[in-house]
């Protein structure tokens, strides 16, 4: 029983059977199979070079094969030139001489036209030394003798900072424009040589045969040599006279009062700079001007040419131009900051009056600061690329318009959620990971029903202005306990609203129907409209009004790509000037501080500068991109350093310089 229990027991006890994995060969089964994937990515890299450098010298090859074919060609073209001049050449002598040209004749030519060749050479050389020399005889001609000279040579030497000794003033000063013309017709022979009709002369040398030539040749030719050589005497004459009546006019003498006269204040000028002991530094550019710019007299152009052949460089004097331009003193404009960290487009963009810091209002429902003296380390590209220094948080919409108070201390807001915000603006020298501050946002002016799109601020009156799609333009006083001071319910819905600097008791009101309202704002009623003459509003929506900062003039941005002014001062606002000023609907306007200059930005991508006495354009940027058919939001002046900016639909802000 116990035998037969055992075996039963054995019989019902499954079988046991070894497991076909264990760790041990799980882990050197991945690192063989790791090692043939390196092995053959080892191998594929080694096969990518070879066939890389295999592309390359057949290239290269390739490349070198071109230029030799180039290089075949260009002689071909060269050697086809040569037989095609010689062609002709061996023609000339055939119907000149009616023999062919011999090898020796061919060699000596060539002899010729190498020394030819050495003597122009030469001359150009001599040419530079000789003009100094020529340019010196007629200074003396016309009556400048060598001190004159010396002075104003003293004087440029002074200028660009050598040591020099004061002339001593001598008795021919006074008698240097005492100059004589009676020998002037004598040199003008000299002047030219009459190079032109030696050479117009010596085409006609294949009329005389050589004597070598046979009798028959010179009776087929039948030239009178009496009546030729007095043909060529008539014109050698003729040339003379010419020149002589073109050097008359162009040395004209000069008035002698007038020539004494500026003796009298070289003189004058150099005694009183050497009783003064003051260092001057004067700038290569700005002195360059001053002499440039000095033309009063007749033969002023003469003298400066002959300072600048004793003191200034060769190679830099054939480069400059006698006359000066504006553009020669224009500034040009150039990115150099870009602004990122927006999440969306940016609707505006201000300066802080004394530092070199931006402010930009956002439709990510954020302003943020911007320190443009602490750039990011430089790349290889031009603009250096700024982060923000402080981020204003509160509004619940995107951030519409922005405005900065005269002092820099404040800024206010307006947004798609119709509240108006005050902030206290930290200073420029905050930490970027600083802790929040509470007290930056100072207040919330509340009143609108709808959007505010536009803000301005009078340093005059202290008051905030503020327009509204609820058709209305609110003024406040933003540091007063009940800040509301005044509601003006607008004839159509406003757009952009500035304060009238030269009168800050009137504001200008653009609308979405073509309308620009002045409003007193004492009274609350419209006290001008400003219309294109006999009653007549413009068409088309307004996007932007500015102020002139010192005339009463108004500039409006249209829909229809027009800028307009009008005149604030007549009875009836008239309409000045109206220019076509971009290819797209212009956005913003922007005057500088000192009333010379209109920046405008438009959704064509582009940012012009305009200059308001001439309404012509100085210089044209792009920058930005489009976005949904839209590009720049809103452009700036700084209030008084060299900056301009702008702000687009591209979530960027550019700075210039």
């Amino acid at each position: 029983m116990d035998n037969g229990d055992s075996g039963g027991n054995q019989q019902n006890k499954p079988a046991e059977t070894k497991s076909p994995y264990s760790m041990p060969g799980i882990l050197h089964f991945i690192q063989h199979e790791w090692s043939r994937f390196e092995m053959e990515r080892a191998q594929w890299d080694v096969e990518r070079a070879e066939l890389q450098a295999r592309i390359a010298f057949l290239q290269g090859e390739r490349k070198g094969q071109e230029n030799l074919k180039r290089d075949l060609i260009r002689r071909i073209k060269m050697l086809e030139f040569a037989l095609k001049q010689e062609s002709d050449r061996a023609k000339v002598h055939k119907l000149k001489f009616g023999t062919d040209i011999s090898m020796e004749q061919k060699h000596n030519e060539t002899n010729e036209e190498s020394k030819t060749n050495e003597m122009q050479t030469t001359n150009a050389h001599m040419s530079w030394r000789h003009g100094r020399q020529l340019l010196r005889q007629y200074l003396q001609e016309v009556g400048y003798s060598e001190t004159i000279l010396d002075v104003r040579s003293q004087r440029v030497r002074a200028l660009l900072g050598n040591n020099y000794e004061v002339p001593k003033p001598t008795e021919n000063d006074n008698q240097v424009v005492n100059g004589d013309l009676s020998d002037e017709e004598d040199d003008f022979d000299e002047v030219d040589g009459f190079g032109d009709a030696e050479m117009a002369l010596a085409e006609f040398d294949f009329l005389n045969p050589p004597d070598s030539e046979p009798d028959d040749m010179k009776l087929d030719w039948s030239v009178d040599q009496n009546k030729l050589n007095a043909m060529k005497e008539q014109f050698r004459q003729e040339k003379r006279q010419t020149k002589k009546k073109e050097l008359k006019r162009k040395w004209t003498r000069p008035i002698k009062k007038d020539l004494q006269n500026m003796l009298d204040t070289l003189r004058g000028s150099e005694l009183n700079r050497a009783t003064e002991d003051v260092d001057i530094h004067i700038p290569d550019e700005e002195l360059l001007g001053v002499f440039i710019g000095y033309t009063n007299f007749s033969c002023q152009n003469i003298i400066f040419n002959m300072l600048c052949l004793k003191t200034m460089d060769h190679d830099w004097f054939l480069t400059q131009d006698s006359t000066p331009t504006k553009e020669s003193y224009r500034k040009t404009w150039n990115p150099k900051y870009t602004l990122r960290s927006h999440f969306d487009g940016i609707r505006a963009i201000r300066f802080l009056p004394n530092e070199s810091s931006v402010i930009t209002a956002s439709e990510d429902h954020t302003m943020k600061l911007w320190n443009l003296n602490k750039p990011l380390p430089s790349k290889k590209t031009q603009a250096l690329d700024v982060e923000p220094i402080y981020s204003f948080r509160g509004h619940s919409g995107a951030v519409l318009s922005l405005e900065i108070d005269t002092e820099g201390s404040s800024c206010f807001s307006g947004g798609l959620d119709s509240t108006v915000r005050v902030w206290s603006i930290p200073s420029v020298e905050i930490d970027a990971y600083d802790t929040y501050d509470p007290s930056v946002s100072q207040k919330i002016l509340v009143g609108h029903t709808d959007a505010v799109w536009s803000l301005s601020y009078s340093g005059t009156r202290q008051q905030l202005l503020s327009a509204s799609s609820d058709c209305s333009v609110r003024l406040w006083n933003p540091t007063s306990a009940d800040p509301l001071v005044q509601t003006y319910t607008t004839d159509g819905t406003p757009t952009s609203v500035c304060f009238v600097h030269c009168d800050s008791n009137h504001v200008v009101v653009s609308h979405t129907d073509g309308k620009v309202n002045l409003y007193d704002l004492e009274t609350g009623q419209i006290s001008l409209v400003l219309t294109e003459g006999d009653g007549i509003i413009s068409s088309g929506s307004i996007n932007c009004v500015v102020s002139h900062p010192t005339m009463p003039v108004t500039m409006t941005a249209h829909d229809d790509k027009h800028i307009k002014f009008y005149d604030n001062t007549s009875d009836t606002g008239k309409l000045i000037h109206s220019m076509v000023a971009h290819l797209d609907s212009v956005t913003s306007l922007s005057v500088d501080p000192n009333g010379l200059y209109l920046l405008s930005g438009s959704h064509d991508s582009s940012i012009r500068l305009w200059n308001l006495d001439s309404k012509t354009c100085i210089q044209e940027l792009t920058s930005h991109r489009k976005k949904f058919d839209e590009s720049i939001y809103s452009v700036a002046f700084h209030p008084s350093a060299t900056y301009i900016a702008s702000a687009g639909a591209d979530a960027l802000a550019k700075v210039f310089v």
